[in-house]
């Protein structure tokens, strides 16, 4: 009960975060109304502004429950009030968006169909049946198409679309759940769905949804339109349809993620914890790595996902999907679909229509597309659950573009990342604004959606930047990119970001830590290629702690693709000849093989790497596991799904050897990988199993990771430890790693905002250089 008083106050209130396209107003004005409160709400360029008069007990109450139970998608960052003259009055209204006041808001990420909608749309008697594109308040498209801010519907993609009588009355009423929900459409206003076949007429409507899914049903493949860009589709049971859309797409054997309509069905294709169901289900609906079932009661091609222990799963996320799977009484339709971004491999993903027509016409049979603009292109979001919680692979749509707080405001400035896997992210003050997924940075395409995501997220915040970092390698396509931006230039070595993009999700403060880089390829401040490193760290700067040695990386790329050059490199510096029974030696051809050993032997082309993903490579190819690889990390992978179960049973491990100069030479504790090369291939050579080699090298890098963090305590008093690297997405070594660690006494910081790959660099470089900023008083020009 609210004590009343005779005295009435007015207060205003700021309310400052994700407030904008997620329910805010109509929540202020059903709260008002529950309190007899009189005054107004507005969104405006910072945020929402609210003006509340009446009983102070009551305006209390209302301050309470805005902060501590705000609608579901809403973030309130900060609520600031000030008491200003009484005007008296009874009534309560929302305002109009103000435009042209200072100060900042944020988008919201796109958000999965909510089960009201879905419910609405499986009902006959509701008026949205069946409607592709049914929405509310609290679900549907938002960052993908919000063309500026404040985010009102005349700044979206849906300006083109006027709304129905019907509509527009659920737009203005306070009491709807529709109430100034943007994407607000029905059959009368649109969008609408086509289905295009060459050399046939186009469908609409229903009846493009039914051909869909009947072309499914016949095997075809078929482009789909959705929030963030075009998917590829086809019927993930039909073996067929998977090979042929693997062949066309040129897709090697990388997997392919695939949809199923719910969760039990999940529970049929792949095992599922409570944990792994709960991210499913989550708003952000990201694709969930789960281990695969084998013996489940319906059948998923084995072409899905070859060679791999994991299989990438989602849950409809639009109308459109749900459709595709069909309601009762629709014909029966596959209940697993393979969906997988629409685009070459590595590629933006598309998002024009004309586009999709062109680029993907060779790959498909048919298009499903709609004619609701996408404003930018997002890529699905991947991750997966280890050490009890969840680990962003690609973290995209439903995530971006979400802040994240920074322990130490910065100024104004943009990182580009790196050229695998690249994200951009803006920050300025106490916040970071990381992009959606763009891809690698292999081609004109790439670099153009760089600068075009990189502007949409300038626009979305406000923020003009005055800095751009990159990375320090000098052949980066991305780093050319900022070097051409017409302010400040700043650069951080790759594995530092890695180290700092851990410490800045986590809020970490100024004090050094104990930080475990281990990837595939970062460039090293001695012009090598770096990827086993303990640094001990904090964001201004760090020391080498310790590294793997180096052994030679021969023909750069070369290597990656075929690890078998990586296994010879590795035998060589371990002094272990090349036995022709030895599967590495059996498939690299006899005169790769000696144009290999005249470059070992002079240094021809070889540049000295440290990297603990290149050893992955290196061992799965000695245990004759992988020789080739057709996507990244493609060997590791296969090599960690044959060790999974073995780690279990095999306490064994191999040891590496640990020399070099402790902390005060120039490299720090160089590692020796010699004893476990040497290892492996007498293992290899006795014919013991790839799971059992597997095993026994995942817990020897368990050990040294333990090893040389114990070292480094030793060393420094220092107890934390932060773990980054694309490495570390192998959920094996990571969740026995932070097992072992903690265990030991060390306190474990791992990636759980941003990915452990280079996805989430940019967030590292800004911390990085924003605390050199701070250090130094000026920013680091290049």
């Amino acid at each position: 009960m609210l004590r009343s008083s005779s005295l009435r106050c007015r207060r205003r209130i700021r309310v400052s975060g994700l407030v904008q396209g997620v329910g805010f107003r109509p929540f202020v004005y059903a709260t008002a109304m529950e309190f007899h409160l009189a005054g107004s709400v507005i969104n405006d360029s910072a945020g929402v502004l609210i003006e509340l008069e009446g009983d102070p007990a009551a305006v209390e109450e209302f301050l309470v429950r805005l902060r501590r139970r705000p609608p579901p998608l809403a973030v309130v960052d900060r609520v600031e009030t000030s008491d200003i003259p009484v005007r008296g009055g009874t009534g309560f209204h929302i305002g109009a968006t103000a435009a042209g006041s200072a100060g900042r808001t944020l988008a919201s990420p796109d958000v999965a169909t909510c089960r009201d909608c879905l419910a609405e749309m499986g009902d006959p008697a509701d008026r949205r049946y069946r409607h592709p594109f049914i929405t509310c308040t609290n679900c549907g498209p938002r960052f993908t198409v919000i063309t500026s801010l404040p985010y009102d519907r005349a700044s979206t993609t849906m300006a083109g679309f006027q709304m129905c009588p019907a509509c527009l009355a659920e737009y203005n009423d306070p009491a709807d759940r529709r109430f100034h929900a943007q994407p607000i459409a029905c059959r009368e206003c649109g969008p609408r769905l086509q289905f295009l076949v060459p050399g046939e007429p186009a469908t609409t409507d229903e009846a493009a949804m039914a051909a869909a899914r009947a072309a499914l049903s016949a095997g075809r493949i078929l482009a789909v339109k959705g929030l963030g860009g075009y998917h590829l589709v086809c019927d993930a049971g039909d073996d067929r349809a998977v090979a042929e859309l693997r062949r066309r797409k040129k897709r090697g054997d990388k997997p392919f993620a695939v949809m199923v309509p719910d969760l039990s069905t999940a529970a049929m294709v792949a095992d599922l914890t409570l944990e792994e169901a709960a991210l499913l289900e989550s708003r952000a609906r990201p694709i969930v790595l789960l281990s695969t079932r084998a013996d489940g009661p319906v059948r998923v091609a084995v072409s899905v996902a070859p060679g791999n222990p994991d299989l990438g799963v989602l849950l409809p996320y639009t109308p459109v999907h749900a459709l595709l799977f069909g309601l009762p009484g629709d014909a029966p339709s596959p209940v697993v679909l393979v969906m997988t971004s629409g685009n070459m491999s590595g590629e933006p993903i598309i998002t024009d229509d004309e586009d999709a027509v062109e680029l993907l016409g060779p790959i498909v049979d048919g298009w499903l597309r709609h004619d609701r603009p996408i404003h930018v292109p997002c890529d699905d979001s991947v991750a997966r659950v280890v050490d009890g919680g969840p680990q962003p692979i690609r973290r995209s749509r439903g995530y971006a573009p979400l802040p994240i707080a920074l322990p130490v405001p910065v100024e104004a400035m943009l990182a580009v990342g790196a050229d695998l896997k690249n994200t951009c992210c803006i920050a300025d003050g106490g916040y970071a604004w990381m992009s959606q997924h763009i891809g690698d940075m292999d081609d004109v395409r790439s670099l153009e959606t760089l600068g075009v995501t990189a502007g949409h997220l300038k626009m979305l915040t406000g923020v003009v930047p005055g800095l751009v970092v990159s990375d320090r390698h000098p052949g980066y396509r991305s780093t050319a990119w900022a070097d051409r931006q017409p302010v400040h230039r700043s650069q951080v070595q790759h594995h530092h970001a890695h180290i700092c993009s851990v410490l800045a999700e986590h809020g970490w403060g100024d004090q050094p830590v104990i930080g475990i880089a281990f990837d595939g390829t970062g460039f090293g401040s001695d012009g090598a290629v770096w990827g086993g490193e303990v640094l001990i760290a904090r964001y201004q700067d760090f020391s080498r702690f310790a590294h793997l040695g180096y052994v030679p990386l021969p023909g750069g790329d070369a290597a990656v693709e075929r690890p078998y050059r990586m296994a010879l490199s590795h035998l060589t510096a371990a002094g272990v000849p090349w036995d022709q029974d030895l599967a590495c030696v059996v498939h690299c051809p006899p005169e790769e093989r000696r144009v290999l050993r005249h470059q070992l032997d002079t240094g021809f082309a070889c540049v000295p790497t440290s990297s603990m993903g290149r050893l992955f490579d290196a061992v799965s190819a000695i245990a004759g596991v992988r020789q080739v690889a057709d996507y990244e990390a493609q060997a590791a992978i296969e090599l960690e799904g044959l060790s999974r179960n073995r780690f279990r049973l095999s306490p064994m491990a191999y040891a590496f050897g640990i020399g070099g100069t402790g902390t005060t030479g120039a490299d720090g504790l160089v590692v020796d990988c010699g004893p476990v090369i040497r290892a492996v291939a007498a293992d290899a050579l006795d014919g013991r199993p790839a799971g059992d080699i597997g095993a026994r090298f995942h817990r020897g890098v368990v050990d040294l990771v333990v090893t040389l963090a114990d070292r480094a305590r030793e060393s420094t008093g220092l107890a934390t430890v932060a773990l980054s690297g694309g490495v570390f997405q192998n959920a094996l070594l990571l969740g026995a790693s932070c097992d072992r660690l903690r265990r030991a006494g060390f306190t474990v910081l791992r990636n759980r905002r941003v990915p452990p790959n280079d996805g989430g660099l940019a967030l590292g470089q800004l911390a990085a250089a924003g605390a050199q900023h701070v250090e130094r008083g000026v920013p680091p020009c290049v």
